[in-house]
């Protein structure tokens, strides 16, 4: 009698990301349209099940809660405090994402910004592993991500890595952007995050808390947005202090390069263009081009040249160098040539003032949005012939890669997850946009004079080279079997 073989199917890797942001229900920067697409792209493999969970901010309950479903409602324990916390469960575009509610830390009309961010996210870490039992989804590795999760690796060293239920989870803690570690004073270790004396030394660093520093010594591996950007970290100029650290975690460390929504970035669908185009019909971008102008009203010219800079106004995005080439009075400035330039984003308020201060003196030329709005920036995005990003450090970004799909040219600095992404056409033939290496406003200045000149005076040259940043590929495709061949790697 012939035997028989009884296959049984490989369980899935599961992973459960822990995140502040998730599209489309809470996200001002990237790390929110990460903490969404990941887990989709992940999800659509068979080798691993990814979840989410984040607060159920007051926006999100607004929209969503009669979508959702009641999970439970237990109490957590935060240092002395014994807090209601209540969870609940939707599924979105093939992805179970699951909302910590509180509505004392999470029911405000901001993420951020409060004088109690420390204890409204450490709340968001506990009630993350004191929820497990109850999800029906027994995690292999636990994702946190940034700074304002950090706590979820420390904790689970700390106290859950032997309790009945949570042994052998595998703790990846994704650095986003190294600038933001989580630095508090020490004096609320113990009444704040609930962190006993004998074990302030894993978060302490310089006299103060930091919450990084301790996610890195207690995960079990860390991920960056970027390969480059994995080894610059490591530097003084870039660590935010923590490079002795770093180097001393190497051995943990991998850069993954982020992708970017291909479906949701397609010029050919997108509903916030003005008018949909394709990589065949490009020359539609100045019909858009001609309706942003109208609507921002600036002078109707389908052939000026427009620059565009989608950014949060902070320091790092290189909005200095901006200034300087402005202010260039020797050798001119870029507003001296025929372009326009118009930037969108908020942050930093002398980085605003400063902008609407160029708006009126260049009234013709340049137009300043201060707000976080992604249909607009998709406008800005379509109508555009170049996208400026001159950071001086950069853990990815998403913005180079929108900018190739809807064939508008990216200029950036070499740095991150830049070098990454983006190959200077003027070095390869295979270039997909415009890099320079010094962070210098000459240097910016010279580069952008560059990519004027060949879209004026090479259009052959400048159409071919729209092509090929739009075929650049940028899907999380690959990114996402490269977070499940790490995961596995753990298991």
């Amino acid at each position: 009698m012939a035997k028989t073989t009884i296959k049984t199917a490989k369980a899935k890797t599961k992973i459960l990301f822990v995140t502040t942001e998730a599209q489309p229900f809470a996200a001002i920067g990237g790390m929110g349209d990460v903490c969404a697409i990941l887990p989709r792209a992940i999800n659509k493999t068979s080798k691993a099940e990814a979840r989410v969970m984040l607060p159920l901010y007051e926006e999100a309950a607004y929209k969503y809660k009669e979508k959702m479903t009641f999970v439970c409602n237990i109490n957590v324990g935060l240092a002395w405090r014994n807090q209601y916390c209540g969870l609940y469960r939707m599924e979105h575009e093939g992805t179970v994402f699951y909302f910590v509610d509180n509505e004392y830390y999470f029911k405000r009309s901001n993420l951020y910004g409060y004088y109690d961010d420390a204890e409204r996210f450490a709340f968001l870490s506990r009630a993350a592993l004191e929820l497990i039992p109850y999800i029906d989804f027994r995690p292999d590795v636990i994702q946190s991500n940034d700074h304002l999760t950090a706590l979820v690796p420390i904790y689970y060293q700390l106290e859950y890595k032997d309790k009945a239920g949570y042994g052998n989870i595998k703790n990846v803690f994704t650095i986003h952007n190294i600038n933001f570690q989580g630095v508090y004073p020490l004096v609320i270790a113990g009444d704040v995050f609930g962190i006993p004396e004998e074990h302030i030394e894993l978060v302490e660093f310089n006299g103060k808390i930091n919450l990084v520093k301790g996610a890195i010594l207690t995960c079990d591996k860390i991920t960056c947005m970027s390969p480059h950007y994995a080894r610059e970290i490591r530097l003084p100029e870039y660590s935010g202090g923590l490079d002795g650290v770093l180097i001393e975690q190497r051995e943990k460390i991998v850069g993954i390069l982020n992708g970017t929504d291909v479906d949701d970035y397609n010029p050919a669908t997108n509903r916030s263009l003005f008018v949909n185009y394709d990589i065949d019909s490009l020359d539609k971008k100045k019909q858009n081009k001609v309706e942003l102008q109208r609507m921002l009203s600036l002078p109707e010219d389908p052939e000026v040249p427009m620059l565009c800079m989608i950014a949060r106004m902070a320091a790092y995005k290189g909005f200095d160098l901006l200034r300087k080439s402005i202010n260039n009075d020797a050798s001119g400035n870029i507003l001296d040539t025929n372009i326009q330039l118009v930037i969108i984003g908020q942050g930093d308020t002398d980085i605003e003032g400063y902008l609407m201060h160029i708006q009126k003196m260049y009234d013709r030329r340049v137009r300043v949005l201060i707000t976080y709005n992604r249909d607009l920036a998709k406008k800005v995005l379509a109508a555009s012939d170049m996208m400026l990003m001159p950071s001086r450090t950069e853990p990815c970004a998403l913005a180079q890669m929108n900018a190739c799909r809807f064939g508008t040219v990216p200029i950036v600095r070499a740095t991150g997850g830049l070098i990454d992404s983006i190959v200077d056409c003027r070095k390869s033939n295979n270039g997909n946009g415009f890099m320079f290496e010094e962070y210098d406003s000459d240097v910016m200045d010279k580069t952008i004079t560059d990519a004027v000149s060949m879209y004026y005076y090479h259009k052959d040259e400048w159409r071919a080279l729209q092509k090929r940043a739009m075929q650049s590929d940028f899907s999380w495709d690959k990114p996402a079997a490269k977070y499940i061949e790490l995961y596995k790697s753990l298991l």
